[in-house]
């Protein structure tokens, strides 16, 4: 079937906003423009108002830049999203810039080589954080380029462009937050004190919602609110809409020493501040935020200490997200069942078994919403790594072939993340043999005791070995943290062949999902969520760590081909299936369990 994505306006239009964009850049004697991702806060996922760059390119995907030049349109993406990217720049005029690949320059290398001396390039400098305009100027700097960054260019070409949302805050209780608020700052504060830091301001929306014990709803599926933050022992300041919070929030922070303030006013407060050390986070914190800083203060820039005491989750958020799991693991198993009976009746659609997940989930007690959309990818369009069905893409599904299903929910008691790569009929042995070396290696890693210290990039080999064996490989990161009731990507810990120095320690949740795909044919990607645990005997050679699984919802047997696992894989993979079934099945009804019981059976009387 050939590939179709959902158009927030036809491939003309691109053409058209792409040169109405140059016909201001010319008025404005700009030689280059950047379009981020991101909004003033450095998100991964935004809300409508900042989709600057998918209103100027018409791509949909969650990561990418665009620069736009003269003679030159370009969208810079990974490989998760090269296969969308193709089809929905094609015809546009955009290049694909293949971000990661050997012949792909980056945006700075590509703008060192094409710009001439004393030229001007602008962005919109509440979106482009610290870090990238820090690897611009020193790549571009002795070219003695000029930086308009207070240029939000693209608004004048975005007419029916959204307002910025502004929804309601709730606050998290502490029987599911196991700490409050003020011990939260408390902590803060020591860590600001070893860093002889005066102040800290927080521009990540997740720490501010995390920092605070509050919820939000200003981007879909992230439960979070539009917020900077100001924190000192002399005074704490939440800069926000005050209308979207309660009185009885109001009061509650005035309690904890935090006054509220409007949203735009940050940047002036932070340029009126004198003479203090004050920290922020550059992969974050956008560029106005430090240049106001830098009016007369210093900002000191390193990595949030709030995203690592975030990533450490206490004994009763595990507890809690633990119990979110069962029930998100009751809901896919029951899912499960539901798609590989009704397909048989050439009535299930992508889009139909989606929200049919959505109903089992709801059915939980404490279930609030999805942490992402979920991808319902049937064949060839589970090659596409983050494919969302629409009207125009979606299919029926048939009783043959592989459908990728990753999804996710947040519960009160926590977020859960699940990846299952569901056989509806008869597969080929390419199928067949590529669903067994990427759940060997998804087992394999889940299983791995590891000495403390060890990052995710020490064990990232571990989930690609069997993939490699055979010439395969998959281009995303293995796992990714997932936040409590927050956002379900979040670090800073990852397993990663990327530089990453983050220590994977207790507390830690992290996903486990190898893949591999194969274009226009099918996708396989196995996804669970584990807990780091260290509570193992202390050895001579210092403390060990392991994963403890937290995901519920079984593999199945069928698809797999026994003669390319080994017999530890095996007792692995039949483990596994035990423990689903004995984890979910008290809360089934007795149909359900007998399926369960069935789905679960080990392999058995395999000769080597």
């Amino acid at each position: 079937m050939t590939l179709r994505f959902f158009w927030r306006g036809d491939k003309m239009q691109v053409t058209e906003k792409i040169n109405a964009l140059r016909k201001i850049m010319g008025d404005s004697n700009i030689d280059a423009y950047i379009i981020v991702t991101d909004d003033y806060h450095g998100s991964e996922y935004v809300g409508d108002y900042f989709k600057e760059r998918e209103y100027m390119s018409g791509f949909t995907g969650s990561a990418g830049t665009l620069l736009v030049m003269t003679d030159f349109a370009g969208l810079w993406t990974d490989g998760r999203y090269f296969l969308q990217a193709e089809e929905e720049l094609a015809g546009t005029g955009i290049e694909l810039m293949k971000s990661g690949e050997a012949d792909c320059p980056s945006i700075e290398v590509f703008l060192y080589d094409k710009l001439k001396e004393n030229s001007v390039v602008g962005f919109d400098g509440r979106t482009v954080n610290c870090n990238f305009f820090s690897r611009l100027k020193n790549r571009l700097d002795s070219k003695k380029i000029t930086y308009a960054m207070d240029k939000d260019l693209v608004d004048a070409i975005w007419k029916d462009r959204p307002g910025m949302s502004s929804r309601k805050v709730w606050e998290l209780d502490y029987e599911y937050t196991g700490m409050s608020r003020k011990d939260k700052i408390g902590h803060l504060f020591e860590i600001m004190d070893k860093n002889g830091a005066d102040a800290m301001v927080l521009t990540a929306l997740d720490e501010i919602a995390w920092l605070l014990n509050l919820r939000g709803d200003d981007i879909e599926y992230c439960p979070v609110f539009l917020s900077f933050m100001y924190i000192s022992k002399k005074i704490s300041v939440l800069y926000v809409n005050r209308s979207i919070l309660s009185d009885d929030i109001i009061s509650g922070l005035a309690d904890d020493g935090i006054i509220i303030k409007d949203y735009e006013s940050v940047y002036d407060n932070l340029a009126g501040i004198s003479s203090e050390k004050i920290m922020i986070d550059p992969s974050s914190a956008n560029c106005f935020i430090k240049e106001n800083i830098a009016i007369n203060s210093f900002a000191y820039e390193t990595e949030s200490p709030v995203e690592l005491m975030k990533a450490i989750k206490n004994p009763i958020e595990t507890e809690n997200i633990e119990s979110a799991h069962i029930k998100d693991g009751v809901a896919v198993t029951k899912f499960v069942r539901w798609l590989t009976e009704n397909v048989k009746k050439g009535t299930v659609t992508e889009m139909s078994a989606a929200e049919k997940l959505d109903e089992f989930r709801k059915m939980g007690e404490g279930y609030i919403g999805q942490s992402f959309a979920t991808i319902v990818a049937y064949k060839e369009h589970g090659a596409i790594v983050h494919y969302e069905a629409t009207k125009k893409t979606d299919v029926t599904m048939k009783p043959v072939g592989l459908c990728l299903i990753d999804t996710g929910g947040h519960y009160l008691q926590g977020t859960t993340d699940i990846t299952r790569t569901v056989p509806l009929g008869k597969l080929t042995e390419e199928e067949k043999k590529a669903y067994t070396l990427v759940l060997v290696g998804h087992l394999r890693l889940a299983a791995t005791v590891f000495k403390y210290g060890v990052t995710g990039g020490g064990l990232d080999i571990i989930a690609r070995e069997p993939l490699w064996e055979y010439g395969m490989d998959f281009r995303h990161g293995t796992g990714h943290g997932v936040g409590y009731l927050l956002n379900v990507h979040e670090g800073p810990q990852r397993i990663s062949w990327k530089n990453n120095d983050v220590v994977l320690d207790e507390g830690m949740v992290i996903s486990d999902e190898p893949g591999y795909y194969e274009t226009g044919k099918f996708g396989i990607r196995h996804e669970n969520l584990l807990l780091v645990k260290a509570d193992l005997p202390e050895t001579e050679y210092g403390k060990m760590c392991y994963f403890k699984n937290l995901t519920y919802v079984p593999f199945d047997k069928e698809a797999l081909l026994p003669e390319l696992m080994t017999s530890r894989d095996i007792m692995l993979f039949n483990r596994y299936q035990k423990n689903v079934y004995e984890s979910i099945s008290p809360y089934l009804c007795d149909d359900d369990k007998k399926w369960l019981e069935s789905y679960t059976k080990p392999i058995e009387n395999f000769t080597f």
